[in-house]
């Protein structure tokens, strides 16, 4: 059965995700934009839009989006006037706003589902799901040690291996607490290597989890690449090719000797139960480890702050949240579903 549902696409940074976003890109129902910056900083600041139930404030929010260079609006290769228009015009609430932008997207490939791709979105689950409540999440998960080694070398990473690593971990940690909580048919787990090494199998299994059909060109993303993928991001240069396993494993030259034993002294328990062999060939040192935990804490901290002050919010907020763009938002926002011209046709 055809549906709707936005598609996320999260996990560690350097795990395949843009990989995915093209295979996903590449069905004939499915458009994923290349990533945006405005879905989260739109929510965050949501006192500020006001209330969206405002056609005036969801034309100053969309003009926003489509008009300040940071939210990358202009990636999407959409009509700012027409954009603005229609979120002017839509339905009351600040998912809709925002999700009109990714809807457009779809239209513009003459695609009813649209999906986006950001890894840092495993994060915000709770953020997506009241913007989007009838969200499905697709969860890539790659060795550990192969996205810390990857981490390493891109040109925006500017922290150190230390957060490298707690942040794998903390992507993994989070996947689990989503398996556990969200509703059947929400979240779905897939692991790099599987998906590299029979692109056809595991891209089968995932359409069924996302109620699509499975298609071959699914397993040849590079050939949308160019639409899909900036140009500016050389760092994604090899999702021009051939899915490829070539990658798989080359932690083991791309890692420091200390940095393997920390990640697998920290990670350890994690990369076994996802099916990753640890090594165990050396220890951490006293230093790297008490690093290690400092950076951890400070993690913490940094994110029971950023939740504390959206829980204070929530108490305060000015206007609906949820997105009433698809049949199941809709259905949950207890608006009776249009039948479409096909259907009135038929009677």
């Amino acid at each position: 059965m055809s549906t709707d549902r936005p598609i996320f696409v999260v996990g560690c940074p350097r795990s395949g995700t843009t990989m995915l976003q093209l295979m996903l890109h590449s069905h004939e129902r499915i458009a994923v934009p290349p990533e945006t910056r405005f879905l989260l900083s739109a929510y965050y600041h949501r006192r500020l839009h006001g209330d969206m139930r405002d056609a005036g404030r969801r034309r100053a929010l969309a003009e926003w989006i489509a008009g300040d260079k940071a939210t990358r609006f202009h990636e999407l290769g959409l009509d700012r006037e027409t954009y603005v228009r229609r979120a002017s015009e839509g339905p009351g609430s600040l998912g809709s706003v925002v999700g009109e932008a990714f809807r457009e997207y779809g239209e513009r490939f003459g695609k009813p589902r649209w999906g986006d791709k950001r890894p840092a979105y495993i994060r915000y689950a709770g953020v997506l799901l009241r913007l989007f409540p009838d969200a499905q999440f697709v969860h890539l998960i790659r060795d550990g040690r192969d996205c810390v080694a990857s981490l390493k070398e891109m040109p925006w990473y500017t922290l150190d291996v230390h957060h490298a690593i707690a942040n794998w971990a903390e992507s993994v940690d989070q996947g689990r607490r989503l398996a556990r909580t969200l509703p059947a048919g929400s979240y779905h787990e897939l692991r790099y290597e599987d998906l590299t090494a029979d692109p056809a199998a595991e891209l089968a299994r995932l359409c069924a989890f996302l109620g699509e059909e499975f298609e071959p060109s699914m397993c040849e993303p590079q050939r949308v690449a160019d639409v899909a993928v900036p140009a500016r991001k050389v760092w994604h240069s090899n999702t021009r090719n051939e899915v490829s396993a070539a990658r798989v494993g080359s932690w083991a030259t791309r890692l420091e000797p200390w940095e393997i034993a920390l990640c697998e002294e920290v990670l350890g328990h994690r990369l076994r139960d996802h099916g990753y062999e640890v090594s165990g060939d050396a220890r951490a040192s006293a230093r790297h480890l008490l690093t290690y935990r400092r950076t951890v804490a400070r993690r913490a901290l940094g994110r029971w702050e950023r939740q504390a002050r959206d829980h204070v919010n929530r108490h305060r907020e000015p206007g609906p949240l949820a997105a009433m763009l698809t049949s199941g938002q809709l259905s949950m926002a207890r608006v009776p579903r249009q039948r479409t011209a096909r259907e009135l046709i038929k009677g």
